[in-house]
Parts: structure tokens; sequence; C-alpha cells
């Protein structure tokens, strides 16, 4: 039986992330000979090619595809078992991998991050924008953790009883839905209220997956529609237009308070009665007992929810 040596593992995943023995050798601290050398290892135990050269680098075979899922779970599970079970955050270089939706960047990173860099200053952050697979991938365990916005109100399909029971989560803060509108926009000479706010056209910011907001859901329960004019994905952008134009913004309004110091867009708000909305922190319940995990997650949740006094 042939002897097998797990550490080929991680290089099979470094190739299938970068499609290329140069950049995985780079990635990995090894000459490429060393690297072809693993791969003509890995192709003998799996009596697969597992990559084909194309003009435009590796392509992986179906059977490269197929180990790609199982692959991290399994280089999850080992670093699990290899790991020490006690946790020097100083000494790690850990990496932790996680998703969170735009307006949490801002909310979230000046109030834990100079702490991690103190505390723990080897350790590695990879961020990403929140998308529609990020729920499945951390379902997958392929992330460490997730930042996103659910609901507590009833009419919501986002509500937090939703969140699948394989996650454990935690609320950070609690935000609410704002209009924004220009100085000197019309409807100042209206009273203000679901007439008037229906009457004007909309700017839509869609993120995280989501492509209707809960004001929209509640009006869609009373038989009643916004006319979005635009959706963009970016609210700087969305902000700038809505200076220029008599579009209405909505907005969490913890996140835009952030980014009007100095606009002269005017908030008004909503006219709707809704719960307030949530941005709360999940991790597979995997995790739970990983040391390093816990220290990371703790941090989080003690300096962002401390900032927002979310007990």
């Amino acid at each position: 039986m042939l002897q097998f040596d797990y550490n080929l593992l991680n290089t099979l995943e470094v190739l299938l992330e970068e499609q290329s023995v140069t950049s995985a050798a780079s990635r990995l601290h090894l000459s490429q000979s060393a690297v072809s050398k693993q791969l003509a290892k890995l192709r003998e135990v799996f009596d697969d090619p597992l990559f084909e050269r194309t003009p435009y680098g590796l392509r992986a075979t179906p059977r490269a595809k197929q180990l790609a899922p199982e692959l991290r779970q399994v280089l999850q599970q080992l670093e699990l078992f290899t790991r020490p079970n006690n946790f020097e955050p100083e000494k790690s270089n850990r990496t932790f991998d996680i998703h969170m939706v735009e307006p949490a960047y801002s909310l979230t990173y000046p109030h834990f991050m100079p702490a991690l860099l103190k505390q723990a200053p080897q350790i590695n952050v990879h961020a990403k924008t929140w998308r529609r697979d990020s729920l499945d991938q951390l379902l997958r365990c392929e992330i460490d953790l997730a930042i996103s916005c659910w609901e507590w109100d009833t009419r919501s399909k986002w509500h937090v009883n939703n969140i699948p029971s394989e996650l454990n989560y935690i609320e950070l803060a609690r935000d609410h839905s704002v209009c924004l509108v220009r100085e000197g926009h019309p409807l100042f000479d209206e009273e203000w209220g679901l007439d008037t706010f229906l009457k004007y056209r909309h700017l839509q910011v869609v993120f995280g997956g989501i492509e209707q907001w809960l004001l929209d859901d509640i009006l869609n329960l009373q038989h009643l529609k916004r006319d979005i004019a635009v959706n963009l994905t970016d609210f700087h952008s969305a902000m700038e237009l809505c200076e220029n134009s008599d579009l209405i913004l909505c907005a969490p309004s913890k996140y835009i308070d952030n980014m009007l110091k100095g606009s002269p867009l005017k908030k008004l708000p909503a006219p709707i009665s809704m719960e307030p909305g949530c941005y709360v922190l999940m991790w597979h319940k995997h995790f739970e007992f990983d040391h390093s995990h816990r220290w990371f997650r703790e941090l989080i949740i003690d300096k962002v929810s401390k900032e927002y006094l979310v007990k």
C-alpha cells in the first residue's frame, strides 16, 4: 500500500486555486521543480492526471473537481486535529476567512482590528464581500465566519429564526432603514408619508445577494410597490447620484451616518413602521471548540457589540 504524505493535500488545494505551478510554488514558498514533483506524486496516488496543460494555465480534470469540495473539509479536520489545545495569539500565524455584507466593514473593522493587530501581529484576516454563495460556503466550512444582515420583523423571509441550524450566531448591532434625498428636493414642499414616498422614483442599492429590502416585502403585502429607477451595488455611487437627482435612496442608518459627514443629503425616517434589522456574526458549529476560532470571534463580539451596546 502506498504511504501517503498528507502535506500533498495542501499542494493540491493551492494548485486548484492557482491553476498554475508557478503561482502555486510562489504561494507555498517552494521551487517549481518541488511542486511538479509533488504533483507527480498526487497523480500516482489518485491514479489521475488531475490537471491538463492549456494555453491559459492548468485545467482541473473531472476527478480533481470532484475532490475539491471534500479536500477543504479534510484539510480543516487535519488542521483541527493537529492544532494545540492552548492558543497563544501572539505566536499564531493563522489565516481567518470571513465574508461580510458591505456595511459591516465600516461598522466592525475599526473596532476589532486594532486589538487583533496588537494581540496577534502575525494573524491574517482575509475578507470578501458577502455574495449569493457565502451562506453555502459557511455551511460547508469553507470560510470561518460571516457577518450578514438578518431581520427581526416577522414579515421578512430573512428572519433571524431562519438562520440554518448548523450555524451558531450572535447579534452584533441593530439598525433601521432611513431615506436619503437631496437638499432642495420637491418633496420638502409636501407632507412626508407613504404617499409622498411612493410618488417619487427610487434608487436602490442591492448587496449580499438580497435583491429586495424588508420595506419592499411589507409594501408587497399591501399590494404596493416602489418605482425603482436604478439599481446599484455601491453606496458611494448611489449617494452621488442621489445628490444630483430627485431619486430617493433607502439605506441602513448606522452605516450611512458614517458616510453623511460633509454630505448635503438629507435624512428622513422610513414611512413604514418596521422592526430594526441586525448584523449577525455566524459560524459553523464545527468550529465551536476551536481555540483560535473562539478567540477571534470573541474578540469581534466584545469590541463590536460593546460599541453598539448589543448584549
